[in-house]
């Protein structure tokens, strides 16, 4: 079976815009998906990636455009401008690292907490909102969340960061599949297409 390694932030639009139809994808050619949240935080300093407020106008504005096309043609609900964001990535992706730890499928929580953030104004961020979230997907979220909070849950996430470097990620989300790398979810046509060979 061929996996394709998928690195993502829960606060990407384009993960979110993505997600889904990643595991529908793999699903249709009997691949699995190996899904690793990170931190763009650990990954732009290394790349020469910029958060989005240091960004020059221009493609400020571009971004924007796109993030109306894109759920417009996919038909997911997506605010262009959320209440939350920027917020940091790195307590969601911790909590997706423990869940996926225990043995999880972090498949369902990771496109919640996507959701939370760019459909329904809530702050993943915020350790309330974590533990909703969970638990709304059937999990622990308490014990999750205070796993996720210690030592092992931050080297969880230098781990997965760690990889995704080592895998050429600069940005996200970031798809690999039998060593070759894709970047951004309109390359998902690709992906499936390296997945049919």
């Amino acid at each position: 079976m061929t996996t394709v390694t998928y690195y993502y932030t829960h606060v990407s639009p384009w993960s979110y815009l993505g997600h889904a139809r990643l595991g529908e994808i793999a699903a249709r050619h009997g691949a699995s998906v190996d899904y690793v949240p990170l931190t763009l935080g650990a990954i732009f300093p290394r790349t020469g990636g910029l958060p989005l407020a240091k960004r020059a106008p221009e493609r400020q504005a571009y971004r924007l455009v796109e993030l109306k096309r894109w759920p417009q043609r996919l038909g997911i609900p997506l605010n262009v401008e959320p209440k939350h964001f920027p917020t940091d990535d790195r307590p969601a992706a911790r909590l997706a690292l423990t869940a996926k730890a225990r043995g999880h499928d972090i498949a369902e929580l990771s496109l919640a907490l996507m959701r939370a953030c760019w459909a329904e104004e809530r702050d993943i961020a915020d350790t309330a909102t974590l533990v909703a979230v969970a638990e709304a997907c059937g999990l622990d979220g308490r014990a999750l969340l205070e796993e996720a909070e210690s030592g092992a849950g931050q080297q969880r996430l230098d781990k997965a960061c760690q990889a995704a470097l080592a895998d050429g990620c600069f940005g996200a989300p970031w798809y690999v599949v039998d060593g070759e790398p894709f970047w951004g979810q309109d390359r998902l046509e690709l992906v499936e297409d390296a997945l049919a060979r």
